[in-house]
């Protein structure tokens, strides 16, 4: 129980549908005060006082397991060594994979429980083969199987989404109607470890001289000028538009674009957003959520709330290739592409790099 409204509401499902139900909020910060501030639903004091009340008025025993350490290792500082190595990772995903349906499934299991539950937005079903499918929320727009691509079937099997066959307004009018005084509280779109949304200035505090890539010019693709200069790559990601501080105008006028993040030298190319898109993607560390497949002609998606993408996608092993019949923009290594087969969740790979497309 997060402090938000969806885990509690799918708690209160739970309790409805027969289980027996324990709430357990996740204490990730080692000093709560340097996380997020406010009421925001995940990472602060405030969030833990709304999830004990919650259990309250449900009537369930509340817990807090202390996670800081293993969150700190398997998230915080993986985010620092991805963006350092000239990567964009995605923390609340790898927070799923490591923290929540890893750590917690385990202490759960272990303490005989049967199944974790969150209010995540997904749906789970019973397949042909006798497997756990996952597949897309009913509300497409709160979708967040994406977040979710990386569990397996020992974790699926394990796992409880209650609120997949529904949207966001029914889930707040249903929390007021039970009481739950979280029912308007707002959601998190933040990462909840940098307390004011500045990903580049708080990379900047912890990475400091640490990174090999703390300075190093900004050149243009297109003249091989150099445009500017930075304090670190890791204030940077592909497709980035915004604050990347130009002192040279593009020759045409228009606004340039990250297009390539080269740590070792700390040079950043920038150029225009038609160099942006990409047809080709190789992808590393796969996540299969079912049978390992060798070919799936299906959709990919490549951000949390990012569009599908018509491609095929082909596994060897530990690689995964995807081409895409539809090109997209702004792909940066060290996201996840998340493969379906209609609405199912096939599984996941990290994008190790990618190729722009080739003009006619």
């Amino acid at each position: 129980m997060s402090g938000g409204v969806d885990s509690a509401v799918a708690a209160a499902r739970a309790v409805e549908a027969g289980h027996e139900v324990t709430g357990v909020h996740l204490a990730l910060s080692r000093n709560p005060a340097s996380y997020r501030s406010g009421a925001r639903g995940c990472c602060t004091i405030e969030d833990s006082n709304d999830a004990r009340r919650a259990a309250d008025v449900i009537g369930i025993p509340f817990y807090v397991w202390d996670l800081s350490d293993r969150f700190h290792e398997d998230v915080v500082e993986d985010f620092m060594d991805e963006y350092a190595a000239g990567r964009t990772p995605n923390p609340c995903l790898r927070c799923n994979e490591k923290i929540k349906f890893a750590a917690v499934l385990d202490r759960a299991l272990a303490l005989g429980f049967d199944a974790v539950a969150t209010g995540h937005y997904a749906q789970l079903r019973p397949g042909a083969d006798g497997l756990v499918e996952m597949h897309r929320a009913e509300d497409h727009g709160k979708d967040q199987s994406y977040v979710l691509g990386v569990l397996d079937q020992s974790q699926l099997r394990h796992s409880l989404f209650p609120l997949g066959d529904t949207d966001k307004p029914s889930v707040r009018r249903e929390a007021e109607a039970r009481g739950l005084l979280v029912a308007d509280k707002p959601d998190s779109h933040d990462i909840c470890f940098v307390a004011d949304g500045d990903n580049a200035g708080w990379l900047r505090e912890k990475l400091g001289d640490r990174a090999p890539n703390h300075g190093g010019d900004i050149v243009d693709a297109e003249t091989g000028e150099t445009v500017g200069s930075h304090t670190g790559t890791y204030g940077f990601t592909i497709g980035q538009r915004r604050g990347l501080r130009l002192g040279t105008p593009a020759p045409d006028g228009k606004p340039r674009f990250v297009l390539d993040i080269e740590p070792v030298s700390g040079t950043v190319t920038v150029g225009p957003r038609d160099r942006l898109a990409v047809d080709h993607i190789d992808g590393i560390r796969p996540r299969w959520c079912g049978t390992v497949p060798e070919r799936v002609d299906g959709t990919v998606q490549l951000r949390a709330h990012g569009a599908e993408h018509r491609a095929a996608v082909v596994v060897d092993g530990d690689r995964v290739t995807i081409d895409l019949l539809d090109p997209a923009e702004g792909i940066a290594p060290g996201q996840a592409a998340v493969i379906y087969d209609g609405t199912r969740v096939v599984g996941s790979a990290t994008i190790e790099s990618t190729r722009a497309v080739v003009p006619a």
